[in-house]
């Protein structure tokens, strides 16, 4: 029998923990740092409840995937007397329940004094975590869990690679807290551990930045999945060889504790739990205590979803359902982990080859679904990150998801109950009963850049070129200044004024009758059967998704706005244009018809060349 630490009693200060200070800990009194480094004061007399998203242990999943066999919890206080007591979630707890029999009286000392306590574990515990009350003041240090094991652990050497591209306050940030928090640490990670980071706008010193464990790579902008696939190369190849990746978005924010979680982890999964994927949640960058997505799948209808509700972690009820959620069958089959937050063991990398050379989108999604492993989520193993509606942009949505999500259905058979096709007549209409011309001839590029087939795909450079290109081609927009320059020189806007524009105006709509709804359907907002020129203008969001069916009605104008970037763009209805997108869409449909199965079978003939680390690094100019 052996034991290891496993996971720390975290405190920390940063805007996260800050701003919502329940996620570390609950108390009718503050808790801030010492003077002295790695101190915590609880601050007076009070209960201060450590039952939190990053403070309880995951106990039922620790016995579920680990050879794990007993708990403890190791603290260290000095102050005033205190008592400590064991607390646990189960199934229906709304709130910590205090765990009979676990009390642990400690006196008031100037000294430091070392409590260690078996934690009592049954089967209907979820998570166990503890509370301390006080009779005044109290400083905690060097507190943590720690695991009997039935097994020794096994040899672990972690690469973390991220890919960054002109990201240079998060990048840089990132690396100094790895670089402190782990790379300096006494932990056993530390000797076990490297860092790399794929600059892909080679914007970042190099010299400055990297270090013994820690390294800065120069590459091309060959999109996250170059960057990616770059560190799964660079694994690979490092000696000692790297056992598990853990692939990161540069555009988040980070504590390294999970990342220590994260090793320790690995290091105890029982045999049959070894080859799974280790999955961390996507938390809201500003909204930090939101959960958006702990693993997703792709819906019947072909678009990107969330596995679980959105959740609250500083409320207790949701940290146990976090734990709890058992994934429904119908999302089984199409699910995947994203690439925020994924440490996958380099072994199921040699086995299923290396993603789809795709720029951005799906990349991760098709890598997930095609390796077929366990996933793994826990409490605590997350990242924050920029929340997607804030950074709407049509050349991803509209071009890289239409494009490589039809790629990768093709290649691997990704999303098998996915209606891609589906997808991509909805998006056409949508956009061109918003007007948006530029966006729907984004969809059609995207197709027809599918209907070329493997060979256009796999040139180097092409990925790039291509979302460039649809940079370029999507609707532009403009600051705010400009758009109100541009609504005050046409007539048809008379009267708008930004400053009386709010996101109740913005995110508003209005209810249509029966023979509306026939009316707007027939015709595509006027554009088709029965054309009509249409009055007036409506304000409208940026996002593709969003359907204001009621205010955009009958229209002429619609001014867009992403109120997020204070940026927005002006849309004319365009009834020849509208016409000549329709026959394009036709003309490619027809094509797609008579050519489908020929396109099937050479995506799938390429999947050995394409997922190679031969043609990777020939793509990424590494031989």
């Amino acid at each position: 029998m052996t034991s290891m630490k496993f996971a720390n009693v975290l405190l920390e200060t940063n805007p996260r923990s800050v701003s919502y200070p329940s996620l570390y800990v609950k108390a009718n009194q503050p808790v801030t740092p010492a003077k002295e480094d790695g101190v915590w004061v609880l601050f007076d007399k009070g209960l201060y409840d450590f039952t939190t998203y990053f403070n309880s242990l995951s106990v039922m999943k620790l016995r579920q995937y680990t050879t794990a066999t007993a708990f403890s919890l190791h603290l260290e206080l000095r102050g005033a007397a205190c008592t400590v007591r064991q607390t646990m979630g189960d199934t229906f707890a709304a709130h910590s329940i205090p765990v009979p029999g676990t009390e642990h009286a400690v006196k008031a000392s100037q000294e430091w004094q070392t409590l260690d306590l078996p934690l009592q574990i049954n089967d209907e515990m979820v998570i166990v975590g503890f509370e301390i009350a006080t009779e005044g003041q109290v400083e905690l240090r060097n507190s943590y869990y720690e695991l009997e094991l039935s097994d020794e652990p096994t040899d672990v050497e972690l690469v973390l690679s991220t890919t960054t591209f002109k990201k240079e306050s998060f990048i840089e940030n990132n690396i100094n807290l790895v670089r402190t928090h782990i790379v300096e640490s006494n932990d056993d990670i530390a000797k076990h551990f490297h860092m790399y980071v794929m600059d892909n706008g080679r914007t970042l010193d190099v010299q400055t930045l990297s270090s013994e464990r820690i390294t800065v790579v120069p590459n091309d902008n060959v999109g996250g999945a170059g960057g990616f696939t770059r560190g799964m190369i660079t694994a690979m190849e490092q000696k000692p060889k790297a056992t598990h990746i853990l692939l990161m978005d540069d555009d988040v924010a980070v504590s390294p504790e999970s990342i220590k979680r994260t090793y320790n982890l690995l290091r105890i999964l029982s045999p049959e739990h070894r080859s799974a994927m280790i999955s961390g949640a996507m938390l809201n960058y500003e909204i930090g205590e939101d959960q958006w997505e702990d693993t997703g799948f792709m819906t019947k209808e072909g678009t990107f979803a969330p596995c679980k509700p959105g959740l609250r972690l500083t409320q207790f009820e949701d940290i146990v359902f976090n734990e709890l959620f058992r994934v429904p069958s119908f999302m089984q089959d199409q699910r995947y982990a994203a690439w925020w937050y994924c440490c996958i063991p380099i072994s199921v990398i040699e086995k299923n080859g290396l993603p789809l050379p795709f720029f951005v989108r799906c990349d991760d999604a098709e890598y997930g679904w095609r390796c077929n492993t366990e996933f793994i989520t826990m409490n605590s193993l997350c990242v924050w990150h920029m929340s997607f509606h804030e950074r709407y942009n049509a050349a991803v949505e509209r071009y890289q998801t239409t494009r490589n999500t039809m790629i990768a259905q093709a290649v691997t058979g990704f999303a098998p109950d996915s209606d891609f096709m589906e997808e991509l007549h909805r998006n056409i209409r949508l956009e061109l009963k918003k007007f948006g011309y530029d966006n729907a001839e984004l969809c059609l590029d995207a197709f027809e850049d599918f209907l070329k087939g493997p060979r256009f795909i796999a040139r180097p450079g092409q990925a790039e070129e291509s979302f460039m290109a649809a940079n370029r081609h999507k609707e532009q927009l403009v600051g705010f200044q400009e758009l109100q320059q541009q609504a005050s020189q046409d007539p048809e806007l008379a009267g708008f004024d930004l400053e009386q524009i709010d996101r109740q105006l913005i995110d508003g709509d209005k209810p249509r009758s029966i023979p509306q709804r026939l009316s707007d359907y027939v015709t595509d907002n006027g554009q088709r059967v029965i054309k009509t020129r249409g009055a007036g203008y409506a304000v409208i969001p940026l996002l593709g998704w969003v359907y204001p069916a009621g205010v955009i009605r009958g229209k002429n104008k619609l001014v867009v706005i992403d109120w997020y970037n204070r940026k927005g763009a002006i849309r004319t209805k365009d009834a020849a244009r509208y016409a000549q997108i329709k026959q394009r869409y036709q003309r490619d449909l027809k094509y797609y018809k008579q050519n489908i199965d020929r396109l099937r079978a050479e995506y799938r003939a390429a999947r050995p060349e394409l997922t190679s680390v031969e043609y990777w690094k020939h793509y990424l100019k590494m031989d």
